[in-house]
């Protein structure tokens, strides 16, 4: 290798044979010493491995880590669940930038009931730190946790009063409103016994905990003891009660038949984020229900990210865990996270050993599909308030235009791709951002009837609109199309963006900068440099440039597919005795083009009016056709 060849990984890579071979945690750190990421490990030699790779090889994300950092240091351990507490704790301890980090702008109520007190006490708080409180939740909406207090209390009444209201009742010997109306049992004037209402509050926990049967059954059979003894009015304070909890119990549907304790999660992730939902249910029913959004830096596996979301999940100060967790993927060492996830349990004062599960069938995988569509919903809630916040947008204008060493911000981008089927019907897509907001009025598409790949593509479409940048737009003015943008964007690498160069040139296009977005959106890639532009991974230019990547390859996808739907029923027509109607039937049975396509004589026969002849005459005609032969269906469209 000459000297003048560029190292193909970092400086620091540590010398053959001195990574051990044993289980541990490792970190990287910048030259500030601060910790960038924290990772555990079965084998370190072999995992450390995977970051001294050429550094081409690397994914984007993991490369920039690497780069940032100076040196790696590691920490041997006796085994992988020794591994796994000290990677929780050192992540809680230096809170590592390319390590999951949580994002979310709201705390959840919870309802809580302070066992720790001498007197507990049933409150709402969003305060997780109440020593000896047992918590139930969260719930999404402050409103519903009120109205089921509401209603607990005439069943359980459990002081809800602050210390303050308590006092003053202890001193003056009169209870608060809430003693006078029956949804407190008042042990402030020694209504009842405190040792009578601590029996009161481990009731109230018990239902919540799920054993709302039990509870109701023993309700009913001391109403009708009660009544038994001619103790009606016994009986009718009984009866009240069991109104509330059937009343409780409406609200918390019930969503599992049998009496299941479990914490169900989905997550949905995209190249930046992922997002997840969870439905605590106990006893059969959905307790509290939550969703928050992790930022996810480095490049890491399914089964990486579902470890890194249950410690999230029930890390210090977080949730007990219930007895089954049920997950969408396992995660990479599942023993010892059960293992982890039972101390958090016993750390709550709870037994049990937890089981880690990824539901198949039946109404536990149900819920958990429930649960994803939610996750989805979250993810997408958070894109849509990066979009539609004004100071988020215009700092993504400002970050872009940082990044591109640009004169001013790009109020007006546009964004190009290019889809085709196995090299066939080639076309291109324009999408137009202002503002930082899509302008779906002034989108455009292509049909590129001749091109050799990619690159001469992209160049076409580009010497098109920039005619019109120079020249004007006179047929149609109204569209703006002629209006010149600030940036305009290909998807592509170097190959892409000096094709683009060429057409503007050629043009005499002047004062428009440009870039190609990398297939992974971390990379801009400039006409003239030699190495891309690297968005901070807390760049909000980084979410824009990937839903204006997003919009163009779903505009271009869509056109594709609606030129191949047009393609086909023009040969379709074509062939003698095939008319419009039968065109019709012919597309309708079938769903697609390409099951058109594929199909036998036998299977065309199918269709009504269409007969043996005929059959053969419509599969003669498709077989030339190879686009089938040289792709999947739809998974061919792309770049």
């Amino acid at each position: 290798m000459s000297a003048a060849r560029p190292s193909r990984t970092v400086p620091y890579k540590p010398a053959p044979g001195t990574i051990p071979t044993a289980p541990g945690v490792y970190r990287f750190r910048d030259e500030h010493e601060r910790v960038l990421y924290v990772g555990k490990a079965k084998n370190l030699r072999q995992r450390l491995s995977n970051y001294f790779q050429p550094l081409e090889a690397l994914h984007e994300r993991t490369r920039r880590m690497v780069l940032t950092a100076v040196r790696v240091e590691w920490t041997i351990v006796a085994s992988e669940y020794e591994a796994l507490q000290l990677e929780f704790t050192w992540i809680k301890e230096y809170e590592p930038p390319f390590n999951v980090q949580f994002r979310d702008d709201k705390s959840y109520p919870y309802l809580a009931v302070t066992m720790g007190d001498d007197v507990p006490r049933a409150m709402i708080t969003r305060n997780r730190g109440i020593r000896g409180a047992r918590y139930f939740g969260p719930y999404t909406k402050v409103w519903a946790i009120r109205e089921t207090l509401d209603l607990l209390l005439k069943a359980f009444p459990v002081r809800s009063c602050s210390a303050s209201t308590y006092d003053r009742a202890e001193r003056t010997g009169r209870p608060c409103l809430l003693g006078d109306i029956g949804k407190c049992a008042a042990p402030c004037v020694g209504r009842i016994s405190q040792e009578d209402h601590r029996g009161l509050a481990r009731e109230l926990v018990a239902f919540m905990n799920g054993g709302d049967q039990a509870v109701v059954d023993h309700m009913r059979e001391e109403m009708q003891r009660a009544s038994a003894r001619l103790e009606f009015e016994r009986a009718a304070r009984v009866r009240d009660q069991l109104q509330a909890l059937d009343a409780v119990l409406e609200r918390t549907s019930v969503v599992l038949s049998d009496r299941v304790d479990a914490d169900v999660f989905g997550v949905v992730a995209d190249e930046l984020s992922a997002a997840v939902h969870l439905f605590a249910v106990r006893g059969g029913r959905i307790r509290g229900t939550k969703s928050w959004v992790v930022d996810t830096e480095i490049d890491m596996t399914d089964g990486e990210l579902a470890t890194q979301m249950l410690r999230i999940a029930y890390d210090e100060g977080g949730d007990a865990p219930a007895r089954e967790v049920l997950v969408p993927k396992e995660p990479d060492l599942p023993d010892e996270v059960a293992t982890w996830l039972t101390t958090r349990r016993e750390a709550h004062g709870l037994g049990g050993r937890v089981d880690i599960r990824v539901p198949q069938r039946g109404e536990k995988r149900r819920l958990a599909d429930s649960a994803t569509v939610n996750a989805a919903h979250a993810l997408q809630v958070a894109r849509t308030k990066r979009t539609s916040d004004y100071v988020t947008r215009s700092q993504a204008l400002a970050d872009l235009q940082e990044a591109l060493g640009m004169a001013e911000a790009p109020l007006r981008i546009e964004c190009f791709d290019v889809s085709h089927l196995g090299g066939t019907g080639v076309v291109a897509s324009m999408v137009v951002f202002e503002d930082g907001l899509p302008r779906k009025d002034q989108y455009r598409k292509f049909a590129i009837a001749q091109t050799t790949d990619d690159t001469d593509s992209i160049r076409q479409v580009i010497a098109r609109r920039a005619r019109y940048i120079v020249d004007g737009d006179p047929e149609d003015t109204g569209s703006r199309f002629a209006y010149t943008p600030q940036l305009l964007l290909v998807d592509g690498g170097r190959p892409q963006v000096q094709a683009a160069k060429r057409a503007l040139d050629e043009a005499g296009v002047r004062g428009v900068a440009l870039a190609g977005i990398a297939k992974r959106l971390e990379e801009l890639w400039l006409p003239d440099d030699e190495y891309p532009v690297i968005l901070p991974r807390t760049s909000e230019a980084l979410y824009l440039v990937q839903r204006l990547r997003d919009e163009a390859h779903r505009v271009a996808i869509s056109y594709q597919r609606q030129k191949r739907s047009s393609a086909i029923e023009t040969e379709l027509s074509g062939i003698p005795g095939l008319g419009p109607a039968r065109v019709r039937a012919l597309l309708k049975h079938f769903g697609s083009a390409k099951r058109v396509r594929a199909a036998s004589p036998e299977q065309l026969q199918e269709v009504a009016g269409v007969g043996p002849a005929l059959a053969v005459a419509v599969a003669r005609a498709l077989g030339a056709d190879t686009m089938v032969a040289s792709t999947d269906g739809d998974q061919g469209i792309g770049t």
